[in-house]
């Protein structure tokens, strides 16, 4: 099963399950849960060939959500559900494989569409990085900066870099990701399957992940679909504006 991280175990009701993006793990999450945990229980995962969860040769949606599934089933039968960019397609696919165990999904932006944009130079930027010659994150930091010039994403790249534990090592599983990249940027197709309950597309202003041609695609999916933007955010809007995000998970959680 995945490897899970749990805030609020004190409260009842419906936990919220939160699974992160493609290279992200549950820490990403940390500070969010932490603040939504005050009324609730939630639960963040490390999705497949992340962080401290199995490393596995397949990495297809079905497989993430049936991950998920388990995580659901174990910790009480029914959540809600948020998940950000690759987790929000896995949780699509888990409101459409198997909508009995969500209560409300909240998709951070993403689309269930395919996008262009592989992230496979990401890959090749991290398995270049020569790790004998790195003995901390700011060596790591210098190293990566000609290959991956953004500072924000170096800094996200890194919080997967162990240095500590063991043989200093990436806690992605990047033979399979990279396998699998044509897929992750993907989404499968969905015959007649849709999932009725409430959800929430959550997106970043200053993002293009979620356009306004996708919108007849994911009503047909998801006909109780509502839509909001968050002024000021990218496609990290967690990241950018966590304020504003946790008000508007609250506000949708909570009616």
């Amino acid at each position: 099963m995945l490897h899970t991280v749990e805030f609020g175990a004190e409260h009842g009701g419906t936990p919220l399950l939160i699974a992160h993006g493609l290279f992200g793990s549950a820490r990403n999450w940390g500070v969010i849960a932490k603040r939504l945990a005050d009324t609730r229980r939630v639960i963040t995962v490390d999705m497949r060939n992340h962080g401290s969860s199995p490393f596995d040769p397949a990495h297809s949606y079905p497989d993430l959500a049936d991950d998920l599934a388990e995580v659901i089933r174990a910790t009480g039968g029914c959540a809600d559900v948020l998940g950000h960019s690759m987790g929000g397609k896995a949780a699509m696919m888990l409101a459409l494989a198997h909508p009995e165990l969500l209560r409300k999904l909240i998709v951070a932006d993403i689309a269930p569409v395919g996008y262009g944009h592989t992230q496979t130079p990401l890959i090749d930027a991290m398995e270049t990085l020569d790790l004998s010659m790195i003995t901390s994150r700011q060596d790591a930091d210098a190293a990566l900066t000609a290959s991956v010039p953004e500072a924000g994403v170096r800094a996200f790249l890194l919080q997967s870099l162990d240095l500590r534990t063991g043989p200093k090592a990436w806690r992605l599983n990047h033979t399979a990701l990279r396998t699998h990249m044509d897929a992750i940027i993907g989404f499968p197709e969905t015959a007649d399957q849709s999932f009725p309950g409430p959800t929430f597309f959550l997106s970043g202003a200053a993002s293009d992940y979620l356009r306004p041609e996708h919108r007849p695609l994911i009503k047909s999916l998801f006909p109780a679909a509502r839509f909001a933007k968050i002024p000021g955010a990218g496609h990290w809007l967690h990241a950018d504006k966590p304020r504003e995000f946790e008000a508007a998970v609250r506000v949708f959680l909570d009616v």
